[in-house]
């Protein structure tokens, strides 16, 4: 486990404090000093104005500099204009586009939003703060600040040594002239999608698949058409098929522990998949996103697809994100031939380049004695937890079916009994219930063959929320599954 640093949980304490006592001052009235308040709270000056700064984002307090904080006053209304003709607007372009474009980010802000206070948080994509690596990342972080020339414009297509590592780690023929450092995946998959399809266009995705990227697609204009996953990765047979059918030249795909199933392609397919593109004359963006997210009982890992690709079918998509932090925001996106260099325009187009201070401390910290020290944390800790939570889940919950144990990756996929409520309605009970849970819809780009529900064993504190997180669960199942399904573990211990 990794130590944390307490300074953003005494900024929200100081936060939390400082709201709860403003009722004693008028509106306009002044707080007292910051030198007062360090005093008072035992904190330091650093503290205070960040908890500061957070009421004053809320609308709560005003600060003026050599003046001090006072009490904001209350906020009047605007008088409300009339927007209706943003309508017409935004939809005027539907009438000329054969594939209208859907700017829906409801499937990604699932995993995204913070849920209220006192709600544990089995829907969050990200590893929590107690297992990122927050000590070396603010020494690399500090590290990187001190580099000559740190805050200049670095190469448009990143740093060489940070081209160069994340080449090394995908292997084969990929080169580091071959790699463009990235904002982070879901940038990175941006880019891909619109270098390789035109509007309108169909682009083949995996069934269910990661909600962003289906969030990319429709936002760029394309078509995601389904292709049925199973234990073992994609169906061939099935994708051939898509192919013909649809005439795409393009299939987006997660080998190595598949969002949400957790599924790993299988080695007899991993060359078919590749055949069936290069016969299609299509792309095949590989998104190898939890790579670094391996269980401590994995074994081996395949190589990236990317790797057994001479001819330039794969477009590689890697991060150092999930594996980390949520701001630490660092990628990579290789590929080989000429379509390299329209990846390369369109980032620039977008972007210009990722920030010279994060790729100076992204070199500083994956070059680090700490960062394989933290890898094998992490790969502890994710078998632990997962552990916990599926040993819950099948004593407590034994009728959410739970088809397929990952060795990688952050979260379990489960399938609803047939004849259940709503997966919304469990949904909705379960927030209600205090823990928030992550519904299966959003992985589906057609209509889904039964109810899931994806639950993250990551952005939990720890093994009693684990634990809580599940009991909390199955009072919100008793509630919106029917209970003759079937009976759950606590009724048969008892008879």
């Amino acid at each position: 486990m990794h130590e944390r640093s307490s300074a953003g949980s005494s900024v929200d304490g100081l936060a939390d404090r400082l709201r709860r006592e403003l009722d004693r001052y008028s509106p306009g009235g002044k707080l007292p000093s910051s030198r007062a308040l360090v005093e008072r709270f035992r904190v330091s000056p650093v503290t205070v104005s960040r908890a500061l700064a957070q009421l004053s984002a809320e609308g709560l307090v005003v600060t003026r500099p050599g003046a001090g904080a006072f009490r904001a006053e209350p906020r009047t209304a605007p008088a409300a204009g009339d927007t209706a003709w943003q309508t017409v607007a935004l939809s005027a372009d539907a009438a000329t586009e054969s594939v209208p474009r859907t700017v829906d980010a409801s499937g990604v802000l699932v995993s995204l939003a913070a849920p209220p206070p006192g709600v544990i948080e089995f829907n969050g994509g990200y590893l929590h703060p107690s297992l990122q690596p927050e000590r070396a990342m603010g020494a690399a972080l500090s590290r990187a600040g001190r580099r000559p020339g740190v805050w200049g414009r670095p190469p448009m297509e990143g740093l060489p040594e940070l081209r160069e590592w994340f080449a090394r780690g995908i292997g084969g023929a990929i080169g580091a002239a071959d790699v463009l450092v990235t904002a982070g995946g879901q940038s990175a998959l941006t880019t891909a999608l619109r270098a390789l399809a035109p509007p309108g266009a169909p682009v083949l995705v995996e069934s269910p698949t990661y909600p962003g990227m289906l969030a990319i697609a429709r936002a760029a204009g394309l078509r995601p058409v389904p292709v049925p996953v199973d234990p073992d990765g994609v169906k061939p047979a099935l994708l051939a098929d898509a192919f013909k059918a649809t005439g795409a030249r393009v299939f987006v795909c997660q080998p190595l522990f598949q969002n949400p199933t957790g599924a790993v392609l299988a080695p007899a397919r991993r060359a078919e998949v590749l055949r069936i593109a290069r016969d299609a004359g299509a792309f095949v963006v590989e998104d190898d996103f939890v790579r670094r997210l391996v269980h401590e009982d994995a074994g081996p890992l395949p190589r990236p697809l990317a790797a057994d690709d001479p001819d330039g079918i794969v477009v590689h998509v890697c991060s150092l994100t999930k594996a980390t932090s949520p701001s630490f925001r660092v990628s990579a996106l290789a590929a080989q031939g000429p379509v390299l260099e329209r990846l390369r325009a369109i980032q620039v187009v977008d972007t210009f380049f990722v920030p010279r201070p994060l790729q100076e401390a992204a070199l500083e910290l994956v070059g680090s004695p700490a960062w394989p020290r933290h890898l094998r944390s992490i790969a502890a800790e994710l078998r632990n937890r997962r552990d916990m939570m599926t040993a819950a889940l099948r004593l407590h919950l034994p009728e959410l079916d739970l088809p397929h144990v990952p060795s990688g990756g952050y979260h379990l996929w489960l399938r609803l009994p047939d004849g259940a409520a709503a997966e919304s309605a469990l949904v909705a009970g379960a927030l209600r219930a205090g823990v928030a849970i992550t519904p299966g819809r959003p992985y589906f780009s057609a209509e889904p063959p039964a109810g899931h529900l994806r639950l993250s064993f990551a952005a939990v504190a720890g093994a009693a929320e684990i634990t809580e997180g599940v009991r909390r669960l199955r009072a919100a199942c008793d509630e919106a599954l029917d209970g003759s399904n079937a009976p759950h573990a606590d009724s048969r211990s008892r008879t």
